[in-house]
């Protein structure tokens, strides 16, 4: 089952000439769910060939290189004939700021616009096998993370060892498969657990959009697959980090390390850094052993199964 991210903006505040402000598109399967819409995040769309038959948008908080480019990606769809309903998640407080975007241009969109506002700890969004959850982030205005959290998938069938007890190959297996026991025609009941093993963990994603290190971001998900950490700043800027309500490479991968994370991604560059950020991977990896990466927009991962 598929599951991967498309770096669409990967700047901080201000764009550089290879950096667009905040934006992530992200596939499972049949959705497409995009978290933050910084200015010209629907041409890195085109670029980047996502589509735009995204559902959900999910916003962090409401400074201007995360909620930008709404306005015209709203009005694309619209030119482009939509009748879908599109959902707007935003941090509790902000419907007046996602709503006076979504009417910027005098017409509101032909087709519905949802507005769900939410707060840390909340059920954001429940899909197919799967949970959008918030989390609480520490920003100078009102914000929020957003982690994607599949359910756990069935254990194991040991086809082998059912064949061994005498269950016929067919309608038996995917009944043992799901849970229910099954009688054999010499009335032994073959119970689910002799031939299915542990439930396997699903995957999942953490985006903390902008903030300072939160133990919030520590707590939402165990050993995420993928944690996707503001690193506005090097060390060399740790004070101003503070000051701006950011982190700096190796506060994100001291995060990493006690969210037990298998992969960390740097984003939310300050444009200080233009074409520099070796400083952001040798401090961040000085401290988490795992994979570190700077993408690029563009960038597309994969998530696999770790199993």
């Amino acid at each position: 089952m598929q599951l991967s991210v498309t770096f669409l903006g990967t700047s901080g505040a201000i764009p550089t000439t290879t950096r667009n402000p905040s934006s992530l598109f992200v596939a499972r399967e049949g959705d497409q769910l995009l978290f933050d819409a910084g200015e010209g995040t629907q041409r890195q769309m085109m670029r980047c060939g996502t589509g735009f038959a995204i559902s959900h948008v999910f916003v962090t908080h409401c400074h201007g290189d995360h909620v930008l480019g709404i306005p015209g990606l709203l009005q694309t769809m619209d030119f482009n004939d939509r009748e879908d309903p599109l959902s707007i998640h935003c941090p509790h407080g902000t419907r007046r700021q996602i709503r006076s975007l979504v009417s910027l241009l005098g017409n509101r969109p032909s087709f519905p616009v949802r507005i769900n506002e939410v707060s840390g700890g909340d059920l954001a969004y429940r899909g197919d096998d799967y949970e959008v959850r918030t989390f609480d982030t520490d920003h100078d205005t009102r914000s929020i993370g957003y982690a994607l959290i599949e359910d756990e998938r069935k254990g194991r069938f040991d086809r082998e060892r059912a064949e061994e007890l005498g269950v016929p190959v067919g309608p038996a297996f995917s009944r043992l498969h799901e849970g229910k026991s099954v009688e054999l025609e010499n009335g032994t009941v073959v119970e689910p657990e002799q031939v299915v093993g542990d439930p396997r963990p699903g995957r999942t994603v953490v985006y903390t959009g902008d903030t300072r290190p939160t133990e919030a971001t520590v707590d939402v998900a165990d050993e995420p697959d993928l944690l996707i950490h503001d690193a506005t700043f090097a060390d060399d800027r740790v004070d101003r980090a503070a000051d701006t309500a950011h982190s700096t490479a190796r506060q994100a991968a001291r995060i990493a390390n006690r969210a037990g994370a298998k992969r960390l991604a740097l984003v939310h560059l300050s444009s200080r850094y233009a074409g520099r950020s070796s400083a952001h991977l040798e401090e961040a990896r000085e401290v988490f052993e795992r994979e570190v990466l700077i993408p690029d927009d563009g960038d597309h991962l994969e998530i696999p199964h770790q199993d």
